[in-house]
């Protein structure tokens, strides 16, 4: 938090299936398992593309979480399947050992391109949609605590842990 690259809006990607882009994944995917993360956005590495990566099947710093498939997607475009929005924690690699609640929509539908430029079309709910909307945030320069509405419930994650559980 605090690098002007997380504050700008990432470009599409325009060229598919490309040892660059391949190559690109590759370093998010080995970034994202180091850190026990449930998603990454090319922007948290540097890099200024439309590229989010996310899923895992067990994730120890969301132990609660349903498994998420795991997927590469480009170009993502989400919308909302209705007005539910759910609040709850969350965390994120750009902003180490912290937590906050935050609100999202409970389902939506996804579109987007794998890096071949096959078609990703996905309706979802709960955990994962909410992974899919926070990694999507960082394509637009949005950091999950500039979607906290009340900032009692940002903090440490040591000193949440007795609220979160």
């Amino acid at each position: 938090m605090g690098d002007p690259r997380l504050w700008q809006k990432a470009q599409p990607v325009v060229h598919f299936n490309t040892p660059e882009l391949l190559a690109l994944i590759t370093d998010m995917e080995e970034t994202m398992l180091s850190l026990d993360g449930a998603g990454l956005a090319a922007p948290q590495i540097g890099v200024n593309l439309r590229v989010i990566i996310f899923g895992f099947e067990h994730n120890p710093r969301y132990p609660e979480a349903d498994d998420v498939p795991y997927t590469v997607l480009l170009n993502p475009e989400i919308t909302p399947l209705s007005d539910e929005i759910e609040e709850a924690l969350e965390g994120c690699l750009s902003v180490p050992g912290l937590r906050g609640s935050v609100p999202r929509w409970q389902r939506l539908r996804y579109k987007g391109f794998d890096p071949q430029g096959k078609l990703i079309d996905r309706s979802v709910e709960g955990f994962h949609a909410r992974v899919v909307q926070h990694e999507c945030d960082h394509l637009d320069g949005i950091l999950y605590p500039m979607r906290i509405q009340d900032m009692h419930t940002f903090g440490y994650t040591d000193a949440l842990a007795g609220e979160a559980g």
